[in-house]
């Protein structure tokens, strides 16, 4: 695998643990509807499925159900009162991004993130993309491949030269339609029974340290 000239990165689960504060949103829909909270881990393993599948999950309702449009709105709400109140960047990612922003090299996020969550959520953490690709800013969203194409054009890099990072299979799927190199990692949100290592990927890595260090492995290659 030739070095990258430029990381893009899934938000929720790959860069940026949010799981926290989705689950308090998620256990704020269920005492509303006079529901005990569900565990943490339980929430956590929902999370890169987006926010109906986080109202499935508290309330028992299908996306079709009446009711669940509602109780989505009340969740969203809900989280967007405090988008960063304990998420985090992955720890392991911190040194990886500071080193890359001081060698001056290009990096972005694709998220199906609503932008309304995400830009605030991005701005409170500090972080700089170069580019930022959310749900709402274009027509389709992962895994059509179109918005890591853009983020790709935005940071002025060809796709072949971008890896793409993400902790689920819709992830893998547009990075390999857009022609990047397909990273999935297992430190994110990926669900209970699924091996991310049976993702059609390029690479897989457990830790953001082994990722750091497959990256700086591709850098001496290429000083070779």
């Amino acid at each position: 695998m030739s070095q990258p000239r430029a990381l893009l990165f899934d938000l929720d689960g790959t860069l940026v643990d949010t799981a926290p504060d989705l689950a308090r949103a998620t256990n704020a829909l269920r005492a509303h509807h006079g529901l005990a909270p569900l565990p943490y881990p339980v929430i956590r393993a929902q999370v890169s499925n987006g926010g109906s599948a986080l109202v499935t999950l508290a309330l028992g309702l299908a996306k079709e159900a009446a009711g669940h449009d509602a109780a989505r709105e009340f969740l969203l709400a809900a989280y967007g009162e405090a988008v960063a109140e304990e998420s985090r960047v992955f720890p392991e990612l911190v040194p990886l991004l500071a080193g890359w922003e001081t060698a001056g090299r290009p990096w972005g996020i694709v998220t199906n993130k609503p932008r309304a969550y995400a830009e605030p959520l991005v701005a409170a953490l500090g972080l700089t993309p170069g580019a930022l690709l959310c749900a709402d800013d274009l027509p389709v969203k992962k895994p059509d491949p179109a918005p890591l194409l853009e983020a790709a054009r935005r940071l002025g890099v060809d796709p072949p030269a971008c890896w793409y990072l993400g902790d689920h299979l819709r992830d893998i799927q547009a990075a390999r339609a857009a022609g990047m190199p397909a990273v999935a990692v297992g430190w994110g949100y990926v669900e209970e029974g699924d091996d991310y290592r049976a993702w059609p990927a390029d690479l897989w890595f457990e830790s953001g340290e082994a990722l750091a260090a497959a990256i700086a492995s591709t850098e001496r290659a290429t000083i070779r």
